[in-house]
């Protein structure tokens, strides 16, 4: 009897995926539980587990794009495991004393190959004679002028390039830019980590604020929170905010359900667990839908100032970046100042420039007087 092994739907839109990795042998026996394969999509990575005890058959091998619900192994379960592993090798008795060839200078016309049989500790190790394998495939020898690698780019990676050509030729990019002190902030954080950590068990970040001046500006300025489809204007009455998080198989941007109806602490945990869940490839499909706004901070990579292209079909998308001491005018005097630039790209097709500006200016009082965000001046 033998248990398929099929690849799982992740998602209405997500119709084939590429395995990845077999994490199991050809032949191996398995247990229901035992992590499989990893099949990627063009948005996620998911993981297959065994559902059944038995030996591994696996039907298509590693690197091979499958549509979803694809057989793509069998665990053969029962007697058909035990009568399917292979049978024992029979071993020949071993002679008293093994002779010593003398040495030549020539090699050897033909090596025989052999492996030590598994046995009791009390035994001694014998020797099993196996067939000759068959000649190797000779590989070419990379020339001293190949100078390039040709590799197939992954489904993630082919969705990421897609979906950003499509925002380029659908939507009327632009983009304007700001600065913002982050004085306050990293006061405020400094005053109040150590009790923020014993109360909530988390680190008070960065991104939490920034989210919630996101929000703050959206409910200010109601048109950024919007997009077209088609000949309609759909305005969006909730605040689902996507945050961008680089792996090394590429962007993906899980999504803040809520953020305006959630505390401080609440975003910074949802960030710290998906990033958790994009470190061990747990994303799920669920997780990047539905966001009305997207923030990408370059700056942790030490971006100063960079165009974010929007994450279609939303509208906007708010770009932060590096930290960096700068000499600012204050009240008349040259002071240095912690600056962040901001850059807010926007559908112009939607979006005036007054409104856009307006928005990104409202995001930078809110950063630079953190206590708007608390009180809602």
């Amino acid at each position: 009897m033998s248990q398929e092994v099929r690849i799982p739907s992740v998602g209405e839109s997500i119709t084939s995926g590429t395995i990845a990795q077999w994490h199991k042998a050809d032949g191996e026996m398995v247990r229901p539980g035992d992590l499989l394969l990893t099949v990627e999509t063009d948005k996620i990575s998911t993981e297959v587990p065994a559902e059944a005890s038995g030996v591994l058959r696996i039907q298509v091998p590693a690197g091979t794009e499958v549509e979803i619900g694809a057989v793509v192994a069998l665990i053969e379960t029962g007697s058909d495991a035990a009568t399917s592993a292979p049978a024992p090798v029979p071993v020949p008795p071993q002679p008293a004393q093994a002779a010593v060839a003398p040495p030549v200078a020539a090699p050897a016309p033909k090596v025989v190959e052999a492996f030590v049989q598994a046995v009791e500790p009390a035994e001694r190790p014998q020797l099993t004679v196996l067939p000759p394998r068959p000649p190797a495939v000779a590989v070419p020898a990379v020339r001293s002028d190949s100078r390039i690698v040709r590799v197939k780019m992954s489904p993630l990676r082919r969705k990421i390039a897609s979906h950003l050509v499509e925002a380029q030729h659908t939507a009327a990019i632009l983009t304007t830019f700001n600065e913002c002190d982050m004085s306050a902030i990293m006061k405020l954080r400094k005053d109040l980590q150590d009790s923020f950590v014993a109360r909530h068990g988390i680190k008070l970040g960065f991104m939490s604020f920034f989210v919630k001046a996101t929000v703050d500006a959206l409910q200010n300025i109601p048109q950024v929170n919007g997009r077209i489809d088609g000949d309609d204007i759909i305005q969006n009455h909730f605040h689902d905010i996507g945050v961008a998080i680089g792996t090394e198989k590429g962007l993906i941007v899980p999504v803040i359900r809520d953020a305006d109806q959630k505390t401080f602490a609440e975003i910074e945990q949802d960030i710290a667990d998906y990033a958790a869940k994009a470190r061990t490839g747990k994303i799920a499909f669920e997780d990047l839908q539905g966001g009305v706004f997207t923030i990408s901070n370059g700056g942790i990579y030490g971006s100063l100032l960079s165009t974010p292209i929007l994450n279609f079909p939303q509208s906007a998308i708010l770009g932060m970046h590096a930290i960096q001491d700068r000499p600012v005018a204050r009240d008349g005097q040259v002071v240095i100042r912690p600056m962040m630039n901001l850059a807010l790209s926007y559908d112009h097709r939607l979006i005036d420039g007054k409104e856009a500006v307006t928005f990104l200016t409202r995001i930078k009082d809110c950063l630079e007087q953190p206590a708007r965000l608390m009180v809602g001046a």
